[in-house]
């Protein structure tokens, strides 16, 4: 499988993660055997260094370095909260306007990893969201005879596992698709009226200052062909998101 390279120089390589793809190795699946780290790393001959993650389901720009003094300066900046990352996703219910979420949350422990630590205190997590689009389908789930969705631009301000999967689940707007934190009914209509099954969130953007030379960087993640069959599906304009 060849990866799509989004951004290429001697120190940093972007590219755009599909949906379902592993970042890396992980005890989580151990029988998978197809990761974004190794793919790259064999398809550009050349080692590459781990900076942030997508979470499996999620696809959009994956940065990684080329070097391990570039990935440790770019660690910090994710760190030090001056990456701008900007995320698109489809959610149930009418999600309009602006404004942001500043909802703590708990720690999520890994079961092996974290056996035997103690439960920690919520930590500070905030999203800003912009409400984009919405469509009224006319086929009942549930109580509701109709169906209603939102396509929402969201901004993580902090970096906590599953923030944004979370967050818009706290707001009774789940991300359709979502397995973990979504209203499976609301995901199985969906997916036999589209075809569309899998998590609507994409990491649309991300703006950054260059390590070595300080100038600004953008890189753009274009849709794949699941988000195409929705737009469709709902009527929405496709062409700026291209």
């Amino acid at each position: 499988m060849e990866l799509e390279i989004l951004y290429r120089d001697d120190d940093l390589i972007a590219i755009n993660k599909p949906a379902g793809m592993l970042v890396h190795r992980s005890w989580l699946d151990k029988h998978e055997t197809v990761f974004a780290m190794q793919t790259l790393r064999d398809q550009i001959g050349q080692h590459v260094f781990p900076i942030h993650r997508l979470d499996r389901p999620t696809s959009g720009v994956l940065l990684f370095a080329l070097n391990s003094d570039t990935a440790r300066l770019m660690s910090e900046q994710f760190e030090q909260h001056q990456i701008q990352k900007g995320y698109l996703a489809v959610v149930r219910g009418y999600m309009q306007g602006e404004a942001r979420i500043d909802y703590p949350l708990k720690v999520i422990l890994d079961k092996i990893a974290d056996k035997f630590s103690q439960e920690k205190e919520a930590q500070e997590a905030i999203t800003d969201y912009r409400g984009l689009a919405t469509v009224e389908m006319p086929y009942p789930v549930g109580k509701h005879s109709t169906a209603r969705y939102s396509l929402v631009e969201l901004s993580p301000q902090t970096g906590r596992k599953h923030q944004l999967r979370r967050h818009l689940k706290h707001l009774f707007h789940p991300i359709m698709g979502d397995s973990k934190y979504g209203d499976l009914h609301q995901n199985r209509a969906l997916a036999e009226k589209s075809g569309v099954d899998r998590l609507m969130l994409h990491a649309r953007s991300l703006c950054f200052s260059h390590p070595k030379n300080l100038q600004k960087i953008e890189i753009i993640a274009p849709l794949d062909e699941q988000w195409k069959t929705l737009f469709t599906f709902f009527d929405w304009n496709f062409t700026q998101f291209r």
